[in-house]
């Protein structure tokens, strides 16, 4: 009673073993797989950055506001004198020169009278002047005194504040065609995030598949073996009865044996397999699952029409040379505009203490002030130089789409043809897989009535474990050639 609880609840045990193991679809490993990949991750934040700076051009078109403050110390203030000075005291002449009201009473030169009887000042060593020509040479009786204090500024300490506003209005295209050139990367970022999908889709189908067929080839191995251990009872029987050979036993066993160590191998090749799926969908390198592979038992064959304007629409590679050929345009554009004028127009507020307005008076005072900056190019060797080079690049970006739609077309149809040759492939394969399957019956009934020996059967045997082999081998060669066809189409 004992033995028999113990054994139940081994059975228990491994029947809930066997039922928690998971069995995942193709299109869970897919999911799994995005998630985890790195790249898809790294691509997608180029994508982000790529989007704020598209939104960063985008704002180049709107006004600018600065704002800047300051302060400086200075070591001495600022005087306008030298020294004391002494101004003459006189009046307003009526050509608005100044002058003297009445020169004889404000004047201390002494004066002459001239040949033609107009008077004249003398200066200090005696000779007449013209007081408009050299009103140097003045001696005045009455000065206003003007101290250095007087004009002497305290600068120590200046603040500074402004507020401008600039808006570009026209700068020869280049604004425009910069926010086309970011907005050519953002797409070409959305694009390898798209295209770095399809990758990983490649690599899980893959290691998905190959799952697939080392597990189908464990059965296969399994039931391989089975049927030589059957036929090994069956050949011990005859060798009992007398009506065979230890010899046709040898052959039997050795063939067991050799099964044995291929069902090992088997084993192991699925072990890593299922490692190299979870590495690939980021799961645990010792997880316990099974695959789904229903799909591998009715594949329904059919053939791919290819339009190539639909290809060239669907992949990545092309729509990314072809945002680079818009890049190179703008850079075309953006080199001309290097010859057309940028007018700019400002908006700023200035206030400074002390201020200008009243004398350096020490308070907070300011101004505003509008223009605006016209800036034409006139002429410079480099910008000539810079276009060509512009112009030239962009005819190389357009060489290299024509380029890469010709590789495009030639590589769509040879998946195309490689999917033909696989379906081709499976029907053959099929229909020996039938024969072998009736050959197997055949050859067991015949042994059983003693008219074939077992090494006729091993070989009936070995050919229906080729055949099997065979039909998984081509089975799994239509998936991927299908896969590779959707990933060279771009409908991946």
């Amino acid at each position: 009673m004992k033995y028999k609880l113990i054994a139940l609840i081994a059975a228990v045990t491994c029947a809930l073993q066997i039922s928690a193991e998971r069995v995942l679809t193709l299109q869970e490993c897919r999911e799994m797989g995005k998630k985890n990949s790195k790249q898809a991750q790294i691509n997608q934040e180029d994508y982000e950055a790529a989007k704020a700076l598209r939104q960063a051009a985008f704002a180049n078109f709107f006004p600018r506001l600065t704002a800047n403050a300051g302060y400086v110390w200075n070591q001495k203030n600022i005087s306008l004198l030298a020294e004391d000075a002494l101004l003459p005291v006189g009046g307003m002449g009526a050509d608005g020169s100044f002058t003297a009201t009445d020169p004889t009473n404000q004047w201390s030169n002494s004066w002459t009278m001239l040949p033609n009887g107009t008077p004249a000042p003398l200066d200090a060593d005696g000779n007449p002047f013209d007081p408009t020509a050299n009103p140097e040479k003045i001696q005045w009786k009455n000065y206003a005194y003007l101290p250095k204090e007087a004009m002497e500024f305290d600068i120590h300490n200046m603040f500074a504040v402004s507020v401008g506003i600039t808006q570009p209005i026209f700068m020869g295209g280049k604004l425009r065609q910069l926010y086309n050139i970011a907005k050519a990367n953002e797409q070409i970022a959305s694009i390898k995030a798209n295209s770095e999908d399809g990758e990983t889709l490649v690599s899980v189908d893959e290691a998905y598949w190959r799952v697939v067929s080392v597990t189908n080839k464990l059965r296969l191995a399994e039931q391989y073996r089975d049927l030589l251990v059957r036929l090994n009872n069956d050949v011990q029987a005859m060798v009992d009865e007398g009506v065979a050979t230890k010899a046709d036993l040898l052959k039997v066993r050795v063939k067991l044996n050799e099964t044995e160590m291929t069902l090992a191998q088997a084993q192991n090749g699925l072990t890593l397999s299922k490692m190299a799926l979870c590495q690939v969908c980021g799961m645990p390198l010792d997880s316990q699952f099974e695959v789904d592979d229903t799909d591998l038992k009715d594949i329904t064959l059919t053939d791919e029409n290819l339009s190539m304007d639909g290809v060239y629409e669907s992949r990545k590679e092309i729509q990314m040379l072809e945002q680079a050929e818009k890049i190179a345009k703008s850079g075309v554009r953006i080199a001309a505009s290097q010859f057309m004028p940028n007018i700019v127009a400002t908006a700023t507020y200035t206030a400074s203490n002390p201020n200008i307005f009243n004398g350096f008076d020490k308070s907070l005072k300011g101004f505003f002030n509008a223009g605006v900056v016209v800036n034409v190019p006139l002429a410079h060797a480099n910008d000539f130089f810079e276009y060509r080079a512009a112009k030239h690049k962009a005819k190389t970006v357009s060489l290299q789409l024509d380029e890469a739609r010709e590789k495009i077309e030639l590589q769509a149809n040879q998946s195309n043809q490689k999917v033909n040759e696989a379906n081709k492939k499976l029907l053959r394969a099929q229909s020996n897989l039938k024969s072998a399957d009736e050959n197997l019956r055949m050859a067991q009934e015949s042994f059983t009535e003693g008219v074939i020996s077992s090494s006729d059967l091993m070989q009936a045997q070995t050919a229906w474990l080729a055949a099997h082999s065979d039909e998984i081998d081509a089975a799994i060669e239509v998936k991927i050639t299908r896969l590779y066809l959707l990933k060279n189409t771009g409908k991946l």
